[in-house]
């Protein structure tokens, strides 16, 4: 790849104006998050020598770690599901994905402990599942089955019909409206629990995947009960070694492929000669030059930042501003001394659903207030994997959903996180009785950590929120309307958010971008003639 020293040009313009034929098979990948490495592969396997920039210190964007006195925090998704998007990646790069990733399916998938006492556990099989729902409320069986019917003409709809298509088109989405509106689309998929089940307790447990994506189950369209069917058919697993394996697994493919991955380097704009995107220019004022850049940044940085010096004809500031944002998190990571088979009914996954579902959905999403009661997900791998832990110590990640500081009144986390903590742990109390005696290391994300270390506006833990109206075509396109030779991946664009979203995301950039042209024998000549390094001759 060129690298060129800081030139005195007008922002937003490349050093070099003539196209370089010497780069013409060079790909330039801004963020080294899931979405951003699945491209880098893709792109790899089409021929181009690409180089991947990221801003953090290790490679996974949301799905990093850290590790803190011996405890491995996985910072972002914990779960696998649809492990189908993987194999399909690894296998277009002419690799096996099981034999570079050690993944687990879990049984049960996670199981959720209501204010009441009851709990229900989720799992791939029909029957326990009936069972399941037979034993919280005999009457809702029916019902429940028939929500199972609604899942599975969803997923062929939502997912088999639109997940790794490309929707840049108007017409692609316009095709789909009429099965949209025999399956009520218009719904949300907790109007749709609703009107399947009575008990409240099932109507939250059918209804709050979306909140897994960034979306309030209250407004988000039915069609996101195809996530049921999906956990159904695929199952739900765990990356031994954590998501962050899976993100180092994936920087090897990229490197055995020509590319590089270079972290602690942050993209401070996009370069353009005319109409095409020509390169990125680093916060340090360095240049680097390919003719096809990808953006896996947030969609809203993408266009707010890496291209504040460009007259946008779609995503101006006005209209990214005026997107609905998903919700916040609050993550407190923490890890517990000699507690190996203490607490023996928290499992890998348990979300603790609260006194109200509805009500907390509205101070979330709409009035953007930080509630004083709450729902909470709690991730313990030491479970599946003793490795996130010393020998006899657990590791925790317990995240709670909150508004995003966007809102009108946005919340001061200087002041509210330490009272907010002392919420959570009293609720953690109640499954974790005495976990705080043998606390031993700590770590907290709020939305200002999101907003700060992986530049999310409003720090929204999901980017744009996957409402009906910012869905498909609606949502910033996989080929940027701004400029040739500009993508964007990842959870802002198309499909959306989740490991399989942004997997996914990639894929449909593998069917939008050419195979890399051949570059002549005599350009990369010129090239060393002019200084180019040895790797862009190669």
């Amino acid at each position: 790849m060129l690298t060129h020293p800081p030139a005195n040009l007008a922002p937003g313009l490349a050093p070099d104006l003539a196209p370089d034929p010497a780069l013409a098979n060079r790909a330039i990948v801004i963020g080294a998050g899931l979405g951003g490495l699945a491209a880098a592969m893709r792109l790899g396997a089409k021929g181009y020598r690409v180089t991947v920039l990221d801003r953090l210190d290790r490679a996974g964007g949301r799905g990093s770690s850290i590790t803190q006195d011996g405890h491995r925090f996985d910072l972002g998704p914990t779960i696998v599901t649809v492990p189908q998007v993987f194999e399909s990646l690894w296998a277009a790069c002419g690799r096996d994905f099981r034999a570079d990733v050690d993944l687990r399916p879990l049984d049960p998938f996670y199981r959720i402990a209501f204010a009441d006492g009851s709990h229900f556990d989720a799992t791939g099989d029909t029957d326990r599942m009936v069972a399941e729902v037979a034993r919280l409320s005999p009457g809702d069986v029916a019902g429940y089955k028939r929500f199972l019917k609604d899942s599975q003409r969803r997923f062929v709809v939502g997912y088999e019909g639109m997940v790794a298509k490309p929707m840049h088109r108007f017409w692609e989405t316009l095709k789909v409206i009429p099965e949209f509106a025999r399956l009520r689309a218009d719904r949300s998929i907790f109007g749709l629990a609703k009107r399947r089940v009575a008990d409240p307790r099932l109507r939250m447990a059918l209804s709050f995947h979306p909140l897994f994506i960034g979306g309030d189950p209250m407004h988000v369209t039915s069609i996101y009960a195809l996530v049921s069917h999906l956990e159904k058919e695929y199952g739900v697993h765990y990356a031994m070694g954590g998501v962050q394996a899976i993100a180092d697994a994936m920087v090897d493919v990229i490197t055995a492929q020509g590319g590089e991955v270079r972290l602690n380097c942050e993209a401070d704009e996009i370069l353009f000669n005319g109409d095409a995107a020509t390169g990125v220019r680093m916060a340090d004022g360095t240049s680097l030059l390919a003719p096809l850049v990808v953006s896996n940044a947030d969609a809203g940085h993408t266009y707010t930042r890496l291209l504040r010096n460009r007259t946008r004809r779609v995503w101006s500031d006005r209209k990214v501003a005026a997107r609905r944002w998903s919700m916040g998190l609050y993550v407190w990571y923490f890890g517990t001394k000699v507690t190996r088979g203490m607490w023996p009914d928290l499992g890998h996954h348990t979300i603790l659903s609260g006194p109200r579902y509805e009500g907390l959905l509205r101070d979330i999403f709409i009035k953007g207030r930080l509630a004083d009661d709450m729902s909470l997900y709690i991730h313990r791998p030491t479970v599946t994997d003793p490795s996130a832990a010393p020998a006899g110590d657990d590791t925790f990640y317990v995240l709670s959903p909150v508004p995003h500081l966007g809102h009108e009144n946005p919340v001061d986390w200087q002041t509210e996180e330490p009272i907010y903590r002392e919420k959570v742990a009293a609720e953690l109390e109640k499954v974790m009785p005495g976990f705080r005696d043998h606390l031993s290391t700590s770590l907290v994300f709020t939305p200002e950590t999101f907003r700060d270390r992986y530049l999310s506006p409003h720090g929204a833990g999901f980017s744009i929120e996957p409402r009906i109206l910012q869905s498909a075509w609606f949502r910033p396109h996989n080929v940027s309307e701004e400029a040739r030779g500009l993508y964007l991946v990842g959870a802002g664009t198309h499909p959306g958010a989740g490991l399989p979203g942004v997997v996914s995301s990639a894929e449909v950039l593998g069917k939008l971008v050419p195979d890399a042209p051949e570059v002549p024998e005599q350009s990369l000549k010129r090239g060393l003639k002019r200084g180019l390094p040895r790797m862009a001759a190669e």
